[in-house]
């Protein structure tokens, strides 16, 4: 696959932004990227910072909402697109069960306008890739893993329009004969996540000395993926993958929330002692449980691994130890992130 002019949606994300940092290093990709993105909260252009100027020629940024269909159509057009990499979504389930709306606007009608535009490409077009998440599956019981043939179960608004988006890229390879792929992660984590999120929110508030805030009794499990592996999973399963294939995507690194918690607290201490205020485990504080909380994700990606040799890198521990200390290093970056609007969202969610 020789990709000339790649659309990256959604680029200036946590995930986006590195998988751009990642593809533009690798040696066997020669071609430009284009990222278009809205700039809603998540997205930032920091994450971002000295691209252009590192490779010249290869990278331009479009702000675009995908929603508009005829400014879709004119950026295919401009820039002769002929991949995609589709990461834009809204992806918090909190937001999601406040503010539904927005979720079916981006995840869904987005998703359309952008099939719709590849396909108007015809044979110049070479492949939609379609990032998702696990949670389209629903909740799992204490054993077993999600495979690419269990059934969707969405348990929430974001899940249910990430199932809906999943099932337009799929009907546009079976009715129109777009080549696609597909992959349903488990959890990120990783530099540059926006500080809503499980882990840079706890990194955060123990080094700010702040309460750190533990859904219901914190025993719910996920699946964690180190983003670094997951853009390489990504680039896997769009340079080698069977066209119309979904590929689950894991980090094989079950964990419970509170655990991840304490985990972060004590690497906190470790690379930032507080002065005689005692360990950060002292500001776990359980707080009500959200609606639909699903109870146990886990990822079975047996068939990258078997298919196209793909296996993460970073166990949960080294990627953890590499993520804490990106946010200690980084605190500028947090700082500014950390605007008017993110604080009035906690205050919302959380109640302080």
């Amino acid at each position: 696959m020789d990709i000339r002019n790649l659309l990256v949606t959604g680029g200036c994300g946590f995930i986006g932004s590195n998988f751009i940092r990642h593809l533009l290093a690798k040696a066997d990709f020669h071609g430009r990227i284009i990222n278009a993105d809205q700039l809603t909260y998540a997205g930032n252009p920091e994450n971002l910072r000295g691209v252009e100027e590192a490779y010249p020629g290869r990278y331009l940024f479009r702000k675009a909402d995908i929603c508009d269909a005829d400014l879709v159509r004119e950026i295919f057009s401009h820039y002769e697109i002929d991949a995609v990499c589709h990461f834009a979504a809204e992806s918090h389930v909190d937001r999601s069960i406040l503010k539904p709306d927005c979720f079916i606007r981006t995840n869904i009608l987005g998703t359309f306008n952008l099939l719709e535009a590849a396909k108007g490409r015809g044979s110049a077009f070479q492949l939609f890739h379609h990032v998702s998440t696990d949670e389209v599956f629903g909740s799992l019981g204490p054993v077993g893993a999600f495979t690419e043939e269990t059934p969707y179960r969405p348990n929430s608004p974001y899940s249910a329009s990430k199932a809906s988006s999943d099932h337009l890229v799929r009907a546009y390879h079976e009715t129109y004969g777009l080549p696609t792929t597909l992959s349903n992660c488990s959890n990120n984590y990783g530099p540059y996540q926006f500080p809503e999120k499980l882990i840079p929110l706890v990194v955060l508030n123990a080094l700010e000395g702040k309460p750190l805030p533990v859904y219901g009794d914190g025993k719910n499990v996920r699946d964690w993926l180190y983003v670094e592996d997951h853009c390489e999973a990504i680039w896997t399963v769009m340079g080698k993958g069977r066209r119309g294939e979904t590929y689950n995507v894991g980090g094989r690194a079950e964990m419970e929330n509170i655990a991840i918690v304490e985990m972060i607290c004590d690497l906190v201490d470790e690379f930032a002692p507080s002065s005689g205020a005692g360990p950060r485990r002292r500001l776990i504080t359980f707080v009500k449980d959200r609606p639909g909380h699903d109870r146990r994700y886990a990822i079975d990606f047996g068939k990258l691994n078997g298919e196209l040799g793909w296996t993460p890198a970073e166990s949960f521990a080294s990627g953890l130890r590499k993520t804490v200390q990106w946010y200690l290093d980084n605190k500028g970056w947090s700082e500014r992130i950390c605007s008017g609007e993110y604080q009035s969202w906690i205050k919302e969610q959380y109640g302080s």
